[in-house]
């Protein structure tokens, strides 16, 4: 995945709809799909927001198969692996039998060392036969020295960078990290609110998103006026996404969005993979204002 594919498309992180058995719902998939697809999106990410941690070995084949067919030939998908290292592993040796260009490292919640990260790393890659996706979501667990090591190696395919900041222009890692690898392989990885800051502050080659699942015409347009350096206009469109933003800011950002893909008429998502729960009732009237009232100004686009 080169710099430009990076660039030219918001990288879609979709929710993964399920029937009422847990079985995976391949109609619904493809509805998500095409209306990334609609509004002109052309690569997805399947991650965090698809519960992609709790993914059995069992199921894991089908998911890959049901993503493979349902994409358009234009479409890049990048399943997620692990995040345990033993899991990594397994799925690899199911997920290189597929024409996906690569895969992400979901970020692990045990105590992990950069020194064992990079090591299972190159584990990974020689199996696969594929550079990977790093996804950096909190800070300490790599530095930027192994970042850089990875990266010369040829490990790494491009980077995920999700650290939540107060100030999203006050981030000394990201910096160190752009003056180690350069940012063309780097993308930002919170959804449109950091986006502006990220492209414009920090040339940054792209954004992945939730809400684009809602409102892929507007976040596409988003990501043309930040390439245009049009702030004004990305600006105004930023705002747009705001309230939906909240509420996964403040509820959960899975959960919000699995439900805000239902709730704004997209495809029935049905259950969330345990061990995580739906939305309460009360958040979910909530989120059906937003949701709905994105789609709207995605629709009048």
């Amino acid at each position: 995945m080169t710099p430009d594919v990076l660039a030219r498309s918001v990288i879609a992180v979709p929710p993964v709809a399920r029937h009422a058995d847990l079985r995976w719902n391949i109609d619904a998939n493809h509805r998500i799909i095409q209306h990334l697809e609609s509004g002109g999106v052309t690569t997805l990410l399947y991650g965090g927001n698809a519960a992609l941690a709790h993914v059995s070995l069992q199921e894991y084949p089908a998911l890959l198969t049901m993503l493979a067919d349902a994409a358009g030939p234009d479409t890049v998908v990048v399943p997620s692996i692990g995040p345990s290292f033993g899991q990594s592993m397994d799925q690899v040796e199911i997920v290189r039998d597929y024409p996906f260009p690569t895969v992400m490292l979901l970020p692990s919640r045990d105590a992990i060392t950069p020194v064992g990260l990079a090591s299972g790393i190159q584990r990974i890659v020689d199996q696969l036969g594929k550079p990977i996706v790093l996804y950096l979501k909190d800070e300490g667990v790599v530095d930027v020295v192994t970042i850089q090591k990875l990266v010369n190696d040829g490990l790494i395919s491009w980077i995920k960078y999700a650290i939540v900041r107060r100030d999203t222009a006050n981030d000394r890692f990201l910096q160190w990290i752009i003056q180690a690898v350069g940012p063309a392989s780097v993308v930002s990885g919170m959804g449109e609110q950091p986006t502006i800051v990220h492209l414009r502050d920090f040339g940054l080659a792209g954004f992945t998103s939730g809400c684009v699942c809602v409102a892929p015409k507007l976040s596409q347009r988003m990501l043309t006026a930040l390439r245009a350096r049009d702030y004004t206009t990305a600006e105004k469109l930023r705002e747009q996404f705001a309230p939906l933003e909240t509420l996964r800011d403040t509820i959960n950002p899975v959960r919000v969005l699995h439900a805000a893909v239902r709730l704004a008429g997209i495809a029935e998502t049905g259950p969330i993979v345990p061990f995580w729960s739906g939305v309460t009732e009360s958040d979910d009237a909530v989120i059906c204002g937003a949701a709905i009232e994105l789609r709207r100004l995605n629709d009048e686009t």
